[in-house]
């Protein structure tokens, strides 16, 4: 019974929930296009590109970085230098509660001592972050993030470079932290592209529902992209691109269950020492990439095939089989409310009845005895020749 409702409701989040979701992922699609980080492919392949928030490789030795503004508040916490105009400090409140865990959350997941020091700049716009980015390096025109490999730094622009929406920034800061820490944990040997952005995405836990929609319409219809295809590049499509994230931050999900977080902390520290990542993931999980991926192909399937099973094919009855179990438990609330404030109305008049009684019953009480007194006979004694009255 239970799951048959977290499937209810789970459908119920993929058709409803997705909207919003989908948009933001068709944002990221859109900077993810060919105009930045292209690859020409050669002409029976299809134009593939790196995601646009990809670490991008920059030499200390040979760049100069633009100085803060003076205006800027920062914030040293050690291995954390944050620098922010004044009108975000609400927005990085949020990453200064949460950095000490989150930085705790990456070693303990990579098994590696990462982020000793890490430069954050967070910026009006992206115009603004271009202005900050190391002179002739500037990030990619269609990322609202970025981290700039060998340097330890971020840049996070507040706005999307498109339109006026705002950036989730304590979100892409976790994320862009994720590719920094990496790097550190893995002293930069390569990983595949799907596990680079996969990793970031899942430990950051953005676009959880649009994922989730993207992932099952994938798994049923049969179009995910194998991963030895996104090794390097992303596809340029919008739609494959949007698989390529979905897929890829779920498989890290499935490499990193609880019985395998110790396999892929070995993984990450023989890919340190020099280990080819095909050969580090086989020897830490004791299977190679491609059966590995076929057991989470079997898990998505039976995650998802359980919705068009339920219902039968039309998820329109999980619209009504929802809507009436909400029709009831909303009905269950309101006569468990509506008993509830007759319990404390009927508590309350017990209460004032018995206070009543008891203040009666003490008025009575002072009342008779007061009239005992003035009733009593007097008693009246002679002495020495006179007469008194006894009180």
């Amino acid at each position: 019974m239970h799951r048959f409702i977290a499937a209810l409701v789970f459908a119920f989040a993929l058709l409803f929930g997705a909207a919003p979701g989908t948009a933001r992922a068709q944002e990221l699609r859109e900077r993810s296009g060919p105009t930045e980080h292209a690859i020409t492919p050669p002409p029976d392949q299809p134009a593939r590109v790196l995601p646009s928030d990809m670490p991008v490789m920059v030499s200390a030795a040979h760049v100069a970085i633009p100085p803060v503004p003076s205006t800027y508040v920062k914030k040293d916490l050690g291995w954390l230098q944050l620098s922010y105009p004044p009108s975000a400090e609400e927005r990085v409140a949020p990453i200064v509660k949460d950095a000490e865990s989150f930085k705790a959350e990456l070693v303990d997941v990579l098994g590696q001592r990462v982020l000793d020091r890490v430069e954050v700049r967070i910026t009006p716009t992206v115009s603004d972050m271009a202005r900050l980015a190391p002179i002739d390096v500037p990030p990619p025109a269609y990322a609202s993030g970025v981290a700039y490999r060998g340097l330890h730094l971020v840049l996070i622009s507040m706005l999307q470079p498109r339109g006026a929406e705002a950036v989730d920034v304590a979100e892409t800061f976790k994320h862009e932290m994720v590719h920094v820490a990496l790097e550190d944990a893995t002293l930069g040997q390569h990983v595949p592209v799907w596990f680079n952005e996969g990793l970031a995405i899942h430990l950051s836990g953005e676009r959880a529902v649009d994922r989730l929609h993207v992932l099952f319409s994938a798994t049923l219809s049969g179009t995910l992209i194998p991963f030895s295809d996104l090794d390097r590049s992303f596809p340029a499509d919008n739609h494959e691109v949007g698989i390529a994230y979905a897929e890829s931050a779920d498989f890290m999900g499935f490499l990193q269950r609880r019985t395998d977080r110790a396999r892929f902390a070995a993984m990450i520290s023989r890919i340190r020492e020099g280990q080819a990542f095909e050969g580090s993931i086989r020897d830490a999980y004791g299977s190679d990439l491609r059966k590995l991926e076929y057991q989470w192909h079997e898990t998505a399937e039976r995650r998802f095939s359980i919705i068009p099973v339920l219902t039968g094919g039309g998820l329109v009855w999980v619209l009504v089989v929802f809507g009436l179990g909400y029709a009831y438990w909303k009905k269950k609330k309101r006569a468990k409310m509506i008993l509830a404030r007759w319990e404390r109305e009927e508590a309350l008049e017990d209460a004032i009845a018995l206070r009543r009684a008891k203040e009666a019953e003490e008025a009575a009480e002072s009342f008779v005895s007061g009239a005992a007194l003035a009733n009593r006979p007097s008693i009246k004694i002679e002495h020495d020749g006179g007469w008194h009255t006894l009180h």
